[in-house]
Parts: structure tokens; sequence; C-alpha cells
């Protein structure tokens, strides 16, 4: 599963990019224009929130979240 969180300007080039890990830790491959006080906000948030993230990414993906 990945994630994305934009630029207060909604813009695509100014959006990171984080992989999702089973344990809610994340890989930023993409860090955008976000600062690194934001980036981390955001992988606390998603911490705090994957076994949501994952059960609506189960429920819209046709392989469920680790493609089995």
């Amino acid at each position: 599963m990945h994630a994305h969180a934009s630029d207060s300007k909604l813009t695509e080039a100014g959006a990171a990019k984080f992989f999702v890990r089973a344990d809610g830790s994340t890989v930023v491959q993409k860090q955008g224009s976000l600062k690194s006080h934001e980036i981390t906000k955001i992988q606390k948030f998603i911490k705090s929130h994957y076994l949501e993230m994952q059960q609506a990414w189960s429920e819209d993906s046709e392989n469920g979240f680790f493609e089995k």
C-alpha cells in the first residue's frame, strides 16, 4: 500500500509518496516539496492509522492489501 501527501498547493510535483509496511512504518519514495518535519508528522499519522488504511485498501483492491 502507498499513500500520497501533498503540499498546500495540492500539486503532484509537491506531493510526497510513502510506501506503508505491514507494521505501519513507512518508506519515503519521494519527498516532494514537503519539509522533513512535515514528513515526520505524516509518518506518525500513518503509523497511528495504518490499520484503518489497510482495511479501506483491502475493500477497494481486487488483490487485497498484500496481493495474495
